[in-house]
């Protein structure tokens, strides 16, 4: 079955994949499951205590939550009572939680904790309209989900026939969800996204998969981020089991656990995973740090292409003596990981896939559904974010910039009619704001955001991704980003990796103080830290390289705003936070 609307996942998985663990959830130190039966009987509880409740069609509906089985509870049952589901993060400011309220007009505000009520209800307090709250996990609220639940039940004999008219009637383009986008500029805008966007979305990712019925993936990027969300019905329309993770924090520790066969992460989190495996080749001693360090630089270095016997056999060594201890603290298996979301260093992706933590790279958008193109199991080309979905078209414009057209494509921006036109021409291509091309004539290569070119004073332009992703190459570095706008020469703000500074250090007995202040302010760690830039320019053309360069001791995050929910650099609001050194560098 093809499905074109959302809830066609129920029936999917009520009809071939009947499980007992179609969901689960860690608390209390055990994995707390969910069957077929469960899901599709909460689903339809949700739908009838909403219409008992006097919610009418189109009315939107706020959710913020971590991952957990009710988050599917609560899309699926919205949908079936034909209202529109909208995720929010919990991280939000109070302004972009104001704007996502007032934007959205949403009827019903649903939290998922005492802890998340106690902070979003004086912003309730404040909205232009009056709404509803609920919560999930306690009753801070009066109203909770288990009496929403129990609600429904009584009204099901009155309401399971206008819910079943509902899925006759339900259309493919009518709008299943309205998303906030987490952009690095700018307030948010309300994505509308349509039954037959997500559905075509997942289903085109899903027919590409080797993965099925007899597997488990863990799920901890946030469900409200589009691309979990997509794969969450992805792996439903398989009948793969989704384990949502307790946190962040706690990944290798879950996979263990129930021994998953893999995960989506983001660029962000996999540089983090990676300077973990790196510092563990560290506190190893003779024979096997030599060997280590061998396999570490083999795998940075990994080519799936080459098929040669002496390489295969130096990879099955490597892996027998190394790569094989990563997985095990994983839970032992191989894996599929799949990324996407900003670019991601070159070495990083070979390393996971020689490490058979197969990593396939994708590409797209929230305004896309958001998947465009990804790499696939039979044909994975490292590097690239592969070919894109089966009845997408996809073409590079004049100036580089990638457009694509199909029925993925969003409804639109809700209640922005400018800005639609603005982003979907009239043919109807959508214009990503990415640069790139193709590889070959089909593997789509991403270069850099449109908006964040920048021309140097001399007229050449800078593309900042691909320089600062150099950059975040060396251990010494954990984020940057680079500037110069109308400017003679680049320059570049850098936040560097503490912990290898201060090993740097002790190797070399430096004494730079205790803070991290003294650290990246001691004239040897500056001195060294200059040298690594001066390898990483010597891989740049004369006009890219970075002239000036500021080492900072700060933290750059999500709850500070220096972060993107999706983990991106926030160019502007950095470059306004850092001003000073910014005029510094170009002597304003």
């Amino acid at each position: 079955m093809i499905p074109t609307r959302t809830f066609d996942y129920l029936d999917i998985l009520k009809t071939k994949f009947p499980k007992d663990d179609i969901f689960a959830k860690y608390s209390n130190g055990k994995w707390i499951k969910v069957s077929v039966d469960e899901y599709v009987e909460a689903s339809w509880n949700v739908a009838s205590g909403l219409i008992a409740k006097g919610y009418q069609p189109e009315d939107k509906v706020i959710v913020i939550c971590n991952n957990r089985p009710e988050w599917n509870f609560l899309d699926m049952g919205c949908t079936l009572a034909r209202l529109i589901f909208v995720p929010v993060y919990s991280t939000l400011s109070e302004e972009e939680f104001l704007h996502a309220f007032n934007h959205s007009d949403a009827k019903l505000i649903i939290l998922g904790n005492k802890s998340l009520y106690n902070k979003i209800l004086p912003l309730i307090a404040r909205m232009d309209h009056p709404a509803e709250v609920m919560t999930i996990d306690d009753c801070g609220s009066g109203f909770c989900f288990e009496d929403l639940i129990e609600l429904g039940k009584q009204n099901r004999e009155k309401n399971d026939p206008l819910i079943e008219r509902n899925k006759q009637e339900i259309s493919p383009d009518d709008v299943a969800t309205i998303i906030y986008t987490s952009g690095t500029t700018g307030k948010s805008k309300g994505v509308m996204l349509t039954h037959r966007n997500l559905t075509f979305d997942s289903y085109g990712h899903a027919i590409r998969q080797t993965a099925g019925p007899q597997h488990k993936m863990l799920s901890f990027l946030p469900l409200c981020h589009t691309y979990e969300r997509t794969m969450n019905y992805e792996f439903q329309q398989l009948g793969i089991s989704t384990y949502y993770a307790e946190n962040i924090s706690t990944v290798a520790r879950d996979l263990a656990s129930f021994h998953g066969d893999g995960f989506c992460a983001v660029p962000r989190v996999l540089e983090l995973m990676y300077a973990k495996l790196e510092e563990a080749g560290k506190n190893l001693k003779g024979i096997k740090r030599i060997i280590y360090r061998w396999a570490w630089r083999f795998a940075n270095n990994y080519n799936n292409k080459r098929t040669g016997y002496i390489y295969r056999l130096k990879h099955r060594l490597a892996d027998r003596l190394v790569y094989s201890k990563w997985r095990d603290n994983l839970g032992g298996k191989e894996m599929w990981v799949v990324t996407g979301g900003a670019a991601i260093r070159p070495n990083i992706i070979r390393l996971f896939t020689a490490a058979k933590l197969r990593l396939y790279q994708g590409y797209g958008m929230t305004e896309t559904s958001p998947v465009i193109s990804v790499n696939q199991p039979s044909n994975n080309v490292l590097g690239t974010n592969g070919t894109p979905l089966d009845n997408t078209e996809l073409k590079i414009a004049d100036d580089g910039e990638i457009l694509v057209r199909g029925p993925h494509v969003m409804k639109g921006y809700y209640k922005d009619e400018k800005a639609t036109r603005e982003i979907i021409d009239e043919e109807g291509w959508l214009h990503t704001g990415d640069i790139g091309y193709l590889q070959d004539g089909k593997y789509l290569m991403i270069t850099d955001r449109k908006k964040e070119i920048f021309k140097l004073s001399s007229g050449k332009y800078i593309a900042p991704q691909m320089i600062e992703n150099k950059i975040r190459e060396s251990s010494f570095v954990d984020n940057c980003i680079v500037f110069g706008e109308h400017q003679k020469f680049a320059s570049a703000v850098i936040i560097p990796n503490m912990k290898e500074l201060r090993e740097w250090c002790a190797k070399n007995n430096i004494k730079a103080g205790e803070s991290d202040e003294e650290l990246v302010g001691n004239k040897d760690v500056i001195s060294m830290l200059h040298k690594e830039m001066t390898k990483i320019n010597k891989t740049l053309s004369e006009y890219e390289m970075i002239k000036k360069s500021f080492y900072i001791s700060d933290t750059w995050s999500v709850e500070n705003g220096m972060l993107s929910q999706t983990l991106k650099p926030k160019r502007a609001v950095i470059l306004s936070r850092y001003k000073a050194l910014v005029d510094a560098a170009y002597n304003k």
